[in-house]
């Protein structure tokens, strides 16, 4: 082994699964954000936690809404994922540039994405600012999936999205950008 770079390490490690995160402004509206840094922290009580850059639409609404929804998106949700992670909820109203339907969820404000293979309903419990970004750490408090809808998204290198299911399939010809 020899040293690399922060760049070439983070490369290396992929893929990473690649959800779609909701939350809700202080005015009620719906943003998403696509992100590969999550991960499920607690088995019993259920926990999972996303990390979110400090500048971020996402941030600010987790400033003022502690609860988040973190959405698995079907192969089929492949272009409108990928500008849900590429352009800013400040400028962009992502639900309408993608088409997404926005579903009510069961216990959080912030909408399920529709045609998601997994969503997990998360209630912030702790927060830990790490450097440029902050970790929310959330209690699951709902889960809801589509097992006909399998395949969901990693990314590769951040820069290509390829679809994956749970038995290992892999679809690498996906048209996204």
């Amino acid at each position: 082994m020899k040293e690399i770079s922060w760049n070439k390490a983070i490369e290396l490690g992929s893929p990473y699964p690649y959800v779609l995160v909701t939350t809700i402004s202080d005015k009620g509206r719906p943003n998403i954000i696509g992100i590969s840094w999550w991960t499920i922290v607690s088995w019993n009580p259920r926990m999972m936690a996303i990390v979110v850059g400090l500048n971020k639409q996402t941030s600010r609404n987790l400033e003022h809404n502690k609860e988040f929804v973190v959405c698995f998106p079907s192969e089929e949700q492949v272009k409108g994922a990928w500008f849900c992670g590429t352009v800013s909820g400040k400028k962009y109203d992502k639900f309408k540039e993608t088409g997404f339907k926005a579903v009510p969820s069961k216990v959080v404000r912030p909408p399920i994405i529709a045609n998601s293979t997994l969503a997990y309903e998360c209630q912030v419990v702790s927060e830990v600012k790490t450097g440029d970004h902050i970790l929310y750490i959330a209690d699951v408090v709902a889960i809801h999936g589509s097992p006909e809808l399998a395949k969901h998204l990693v990314t590769i290198r951040y820069d290509k999205l390829i679809s994956m299911d749970y038995k290992g399939y892999l679809n690498f010809d996906l048209e996204f950008k």
